[in-house]
């Protein structure tokens, strides 16, 4: 699943409980009664039957808007159920309600500002300053798809040179036809494509209910006595899943509504239609529920929460009920091909955009959106192309499409392979293994986002993963966590996965401004941030040492970082502090100026 627009799910979760005790009344309610509420959630999946990883942002998913509850269901060929209905109503806007991160802060030298970033803009001005790339890279981003004709990106859109657009032929003979821009694994043969998808939990326990459902268990024989022993874990674990996911919802609701109210109320009470941080903490009132719709706004203001995050995060957990969560809900067919055939690879279709490319154009931009054009930002890599590979939906990803959108990428010119989706589960991970070792052995750079659990991936699975089934490791990997920002014990984002064995680097993932759908710009949170961070500083490097193996460059990322040895961070997902060196192996946030500088160091030494 696409993990990243994180919508700071865990900072909605902290506010809850600062809301849950201060709740102010809801029209037509005396001060204390819960607000009114949407018809449930629950009705949405259990009618049917009884999504990307637990929803965290990238959870991603948080991982750009997403599509109202209340809009129409296009025909995809499947069943799709309706959503809860949620009635549309004005978005109240907060206006200078909290300090916020500045909109270029990762681009910034890591001693400039408290905001610890890259150095982007020091590298320009210094290391790179009047020096004209060697070569062009290109850059695979596997994702939820990209905006091509984006204003500030499509002058650096891959373009398959040997491919004749619009002539229904397959020119260059690599088994996709009209594969201008790249391709997509999501995509059937007459143009329709997956949007939503289950999480695979889900079709794990729909593959197995078939034989189990049933079934008693003292009827089971001995040779299939551990598929129903895990057949009953698994259903157990997504009814699990299911009961928390409402649950989230119902709060998140709350919440939301807490919050849309006190708005209203701070409004009338202060006669402005914009409120401010300084205006709200300044509003003395005997009045017990505009003291609470006081603390309210400020409580959601510090933390940088706006209602329309909150809105896109109640939208979130709704699909993952309706779609990620539904046992019956399956739209494979759209596509056309044998799911259970892992040899395929000849499906889909060349709709690199997709029904919702919002998070694959953001991070597209991230790394290579133009430079200097006078228009939207700057990317971190000159003289790069993006070769779009559609592959993620909005859900989990299938261990098919992830292995054939590697080797489409290796098999094309790839030079970095960005990869910003993770998942819990992986039942065909041996197809993945044998991608990925395919595009090692073509020297191939792969960039992975570490995921926005807040969980040590040394001993929490997440997929794909860099250690293959057989234990060893490719050379040419890196997994990438989330740096913040704030700095200081919230250098690392709340929400990023780390481990010293199995997150190599971290990069910055908080409120990242970059390209969005229709010529758009917003911030998202997330690892699916901090990934293609790292591939535009690789993209850097191979455009300007063309010498540079991708295990050098991995090499040289990897030991030139920024380092804060005596920093002191809050563990990701926890409350106890630990040093930031001890999160990843590298110990660092990465750094342009210091990688380019080694790497002029490392071939100035190898040129006899």
């Amino acid at each position: 699943m696409t993990k990243v627009r994180l919508l700071a799910i865990l900072l909605v979760l902290a506010v809850l409980s600062g809301c849950s005790s201060s709740q102010p009344a809801a029209p037509g309610q005396q001060a204390g009664d819960a607000p009114t509420s949407s018809p449930d959630v629950e009705q949405t999946s259990e009618a049917a039957s009884t999504r990307a990883e637990p929803s965290t942002a990238d959870t991603s998913q948080t991982d750009a808007s997403r599509r109202a509850t209340s809009e129409s269901t296009r025909d995809r060929g499947t069943s799709e159920q309706s959503p809860p209905d949620t009635p549309d109503e004005p978005e109240p806007t907060l206006a200078d309600v909290a300090e916020s991160a500045p909109e270029d802060w990762q681009h910034r030298s890591p001693g400039e500002s408290t905001s610890p970033g890259i150095g982007t803009d020091e590298a320009y001005a210094t290391v790179l300053e009047g020096r004209e790339p060697k070569q062009s890279v290109i850059v695979a981003v596997i994702d939820s798809g990209i905006d091509i004709h984006h204003e500030d990106l499509d002058g650096n859109i891959w373009k398959n040179e040997d491919e004749i657009p619009g002539n229904n032929v397959d020119d260059d003979n690599n088994g996709y036809v009209d594969d201008i821009h790249g391709w997509n694994f999501l995509g059937g043969p007459d143009g329709e494509n997956i949007d939503h998808a289950p999480m695979e939990l889900t079709r794990i326990v729909r593959d197995l209910q078939d034989m189990f459902a049933n079934v008693d268990s003292a009827s089971v024989r001995p040779e299939y006595r551990a598929d129903y022993e895990r057949y009953q874990h698994l259903k157990a674990k997504l009814d699990e899943m299911r009961a928390s996911k409402r649950e989230e919802y119902n709060n998140v609701r709350n919440a939301y509504e807490a919050m849309q109210y006190a708005t209203q109320m701070l409004k009338q009470a202060l006669g402005s239609d914009s409120l401010s941080l300084a205006a709200v903490r300044g509003l003395s009132s005997p009045r017990r529920d505009l003291q609470q719709a006081r603390d309210i706004f400020v409580h959601f203001a510090q933390n940088d929460l706006r209602l329309e995050d909150i809105k896109e995060y109640k939208t979130d957990i709704e699909e993952q009920l309706r779609y990620g969560y539904d046992l019956e809900f399956d739209p494979r067919a759209i596509v056309g091909d044998n799911p259970d055939d892992l040899s395929e690879r000849y499906y889909g279709n060349n709709d690199v955009t997709g029904p919702d490319a919002s998070h694959g154009t953001h991070v597209a931009g991230i790394i290579a959106a133009e430079r200097n054009n006078g228009t939207g930002i700057n990317g971190i890599a000159e003289s790069t192309r993006i070769m779009a590979v559609r592959a993620v939906p909005n859900g989990d990803e299938r261990d098919k499409d992830v292995a054939n959108a590697i080797r489409y990428a290796a098999d094309n010119g790839a030079d970095i392979i960005n990869m910003s989706f993770g998942k819990d589960y992986s039942p065909e991970k041996q197809v993945v293994d044998a991608a990925v070792r395919y595009a090692d052995s073509l020297g191939v750079l792969m960039i992975h986002a570490a995921g926005n659990d807040g969980a040590n991936v040394d001993s929490t699975d997440n997929f794909p993963s860099e250690v293959y089934l057989d234990g060893t490791s490719p050379e040419g990997w890196i997994t990438v966590g989330a740096s913040s920002w704030k700095g200081d014990t919230s250098l690392a984002a709340s929400f990023s996965n780390y481990g010293p064995a199995r997150v190599d680097v971290f990069a910055p993932g908080v409120d990242i401004y970059s390209t969005t759908p229709n010529n758009q710009y917003e911030r998202y949170p997330g690892t699916s941030m901090a990934a293609p961070m790292v591939s535009g500083v690789a993209a850097l490097l191979m455009a300007h040492y063309l010498e540079l193996s991708a295990t050098e460059v991995r090499r040289i990322l990897l030991e030139s970082t920024t380092q804060f040895p005596d920093q002191m961070v809050v563990t990701p997902g926890g409350d106890r502090q630990v040093p930031f060196a001890s999160l990843s192996s590298s110990g660092g946030i990465i750094n342009v100026v210091q990688a380019l500088r080694a790497a002029e160091a490392r071939t100035a030494a190898a040129t006899p």
